[in-house]
């Protein structure tokens, strides 16, 4: 098994679509959770969104099983398997191998997996994953040009290709505004070229969260990246306690400021996986009939990965700034500003 570990800026997918068009009513979505649980504030909570929004707008009907640890993929996945489920949705990498293993041994079961592709593609499977740098990138930059002490904190759950993408990003970002501006930001917490940093290696203590958080702010950190799904909700919380005047966050995968009201006004931005709306776009594509195994990629420029909006800090984000945020988005469209190492 390998795995896709850099993605191109276009949709790939195979020529091989499994079943017949099947009435809505008569479709069943699944969902499996990573250990986050189904209601985290990002991926799992956002992936979800998308089953919903089937059953809302398309009228199928939705089931999930929340993983409370890795031991519980294999099992979770076939219990799910016989006919009960049309496609079946694992949710994060680290359910690659067992999702793997039950779309081979079960070639007539759907599945789809975010944050996961294979090489070679398997004929059942179709995979979302997202270009995230292309955000972060943007969100880096922006980070940059707010910062007061000029020093940035990031850091990640687990050292995984999902995870250490949002680095990259932030990272090259903020090298990139360096750059253009004669400036000297540092970023606290990973080296993209080293790929060395700081990880709470779990995606659910809060407790992490706000310690990790706390000592990078104790480096002089004003604004921190948490990706590290439900444990940045810790961090959060830290700089709602400090005021966002000392610190303020970047939320990852959903826009955190409305996932997490009560702590909406130290958000920054936050760097979103449109996982619901790929998710969305797969159930289309299993009740048409066309199906394909393969990957789809969300990017900037197809709307699946972005910044959410600056909400509480509209007014505080300069307009020159946020037109070269424009500019910068719109190099990465175009191609003319490469997202990778400088």
């Amino acid at each position: 098994m390998d795995m896709t570990h850099r993605i191109t800026r276009a949709a790939i997918c195979l020529p091989l679509a499994l079943g017949l068009a099947t009435e809505a009513g008569a479709f069943t979505a699944c969902q499996i959770t990573d250990t986050g649980g189904i209601d985290d504030n990002s991926f799992n909570q956002t992936a979800w969104q998308g089953v919903l929004d089937a059953q809302g707008q398309l009228g199928i009907d939705a089931r999930f099983l929340e993983s409370q640890a890795e031991t519980d993929y294999e099992a979770n996945i076939t219990s799910l398997l016989g006919g009960q489920c049309d496609v079946i949705f694992t949710i994060g990498f680290l359910l690659g191998d067992a999702t793997q293993a039950a779309a081979l041994a079960n070639p007539d079961q759907m599945f789809s997996i975010v944050d996961y592709a294979y090489d070679p593609a398997i004929p059942n499977v179709l995979g979302q994953v997202y270009a995230t740098d292309e955000a972060a990138f943007l969100a880096g930059y922006l980070a940059a040009g707010m910062t007061e002490t000029g020093i940035l904190g990031v850091f990640g759950g687990i050292n995984i290709p999902p995870v250490t993408i949002f680095m990259d990003g932030f990272a090259w970002g903020v090298d990139h505004y360096n750059g253009v501006h004669g400036t000297s930001v540092t970023v606290l917490g990973w080296d993209p070229d080293t790929r060395e940093g700081l990880f709470t290696n779990n995606f659910d203590s809060l407790d992490d969260g706000r310690a990790f958080a706390q000592n990078l702010y104790d480096e002089g950190a004003d604004i921190v990246l948490p990706v590290a799904g439900p444990v940045g909700l810790g961090s959060a919380a830290l700089a709602a306690e400090l005021g966002p005047d000392e610190l303020m966050i970047i939320g990852v995968d959903a826009d955190l400021y409305l996932t997490d009201p009560e702590r909406g006004q130290v958000y920054l931005t936050s760097i979103m996986k449109r996982m619901d709306a790929t998710v969305f776009q797969v159930i289309e594509q299993a009740i048409a009939g066309t199906f394909e195994g393969g990957v789809i990629v969300g990017t900037l420029e197809n709307g699946g990965v972005d910044i959410a909006p600056f909400h509480d800090f509209e007014g505080s984000v300069p307009a020159a700034l946020a037109e070269e945020l424009a500019t910068v988005r719109a190099g990465i469209i175009d191609g003319s500003i490469a997202v990778g190492g400088m």
